[in-house]
């Protein structure tokens, strides 16, 4: 018994010491560096018809996507990262599937703070989408005009980032390398998404890159992200801009079930001279995730996005 007895007392004794020592330390900061805001939807969409004389087609369609923004902030450092991905299909009768929503948008930003809410920074990001795209409505019988990494957007570049709060960050690089790869073999033909050879597989500009993002609650479970970005290359025809916008209207129904609307505007001359436009609206399941309150200073405004 008293071999047993002899552990178990060292054994409290230099716990009981432990703990008396832990009790003299100062209290650990406990104040969150990362910040997590994110929403994950699947809509749906469905219609039948049976002797309707109005007229009509059986379709049925879907809709997944998820958008996260994960922060990093720390003393003078900040580390924005964007994660957005969706696709979606539509199947009617008589006419097949046909794709209705396809994007890959990642990007990351690093920063250090030299001045009150402005940041000297680097990022780079990548702009894709995950399948083939057809003209005459995404009509896999017709001529096919994009694919995964065709073309695919990867800019790099250096700067200074703005982020007075949660809801505005913009950033301004004058010094950005933008590729556009275009890695189907099918697509590689000069002039293609502004390829100079038949054979060629990417296309290297370099330039000055702007783009903001700012979020903003209309009203109690309503909620507006808007992104807007430009682009000058300085190499050849600085005065040919790349301008694009987005915005993501959600009206959320309750904790699971909410409503999107999306709008997207692109202009860019080595695609098409012409500008682009595509606009989704879906009611569906979303979950939305939102371990963004930190305290410190700058995180007093997140109110935007609840649970």
């Amino acid at each position: 018994m008293r071999k047993i007895l002899l552990p178990i007392s060292i054994f409290l004794g230099i716990f009981v010491s432990a703990q008396e020592m832990n009790a003299d330390k100062p209290a650990i900061d406990t104040t969150k560096a990362w910040s997590i805001q994110a929403q994950n939807t699947l809509m749906l969409n469905q219609a039948a018809f049976s002797n309707w004389i109005g007229g009509g087609a059986n379709n049925v369609g879907w809709l997944a996507g998820v958008n996260y923004n994960l922060t990093y902030e720390k003393g003078k450092y900040l580390w924005e990262n964007v994660i957005v991905l969706g696709y979606g299909q539509n199947n009617t009768k008589g006419v097949g599937t046909r794709k209705t929503q396809d994007v890959i948008n990642l990007s990351t930003n690093f920063g250090k703070e030299f001045m009150t809410n402005w940041y000297l920074s680097a990022g780079a990001s990548l702009q894709s989408q995950f399948a083939a795209g057809y003209e005459d409505g995404n009509n896999p019988a017709a001529a096919k005009i994009s694919n995964f990494m065709a073309p695919g957007f990867v800019n790099v570049g250096v700067g200074v980032t703005y982020r007075p709060n949660d809801n505005f960050t913009m950033t301004l690089r004058p010094a950005n390398a933008r590729m556009t790869f275009v890695l189907d073999e099918d697509l590689q033909k000069a002039g293609t998404y502004g390829l100079k050879n038949n054979g060629d597989s990417m296309l290297f500009q370099f330039g000055f890159l702007g783009t903001a993002i700012y979020k903003m609650k209309l009203m109690e479970n309503i909620s507006l992200i808007n992104t807007g970005s430009v682009f000058s290359n300085y190499i050849d025809h600085p005065e040919r801009l790349v301008l694009s916008y987005g915005a993501v209207l959600n009206m959320k129904i309750n904790r699971f079930v909410s409503t999107n609307i999306t709008l997207d505007v692109l202009y860019d001359h080595n695609q098409i001279q012409k500008t682009q436009l595509k606009q989704t609206l879906g009611v569906g399941f979303a979950y939305n995730i939102d371990n963004g309150v930190k305290r410190s200073e700058k995180k007093d405004n997140q109110s935007w996005l609840k649970k």
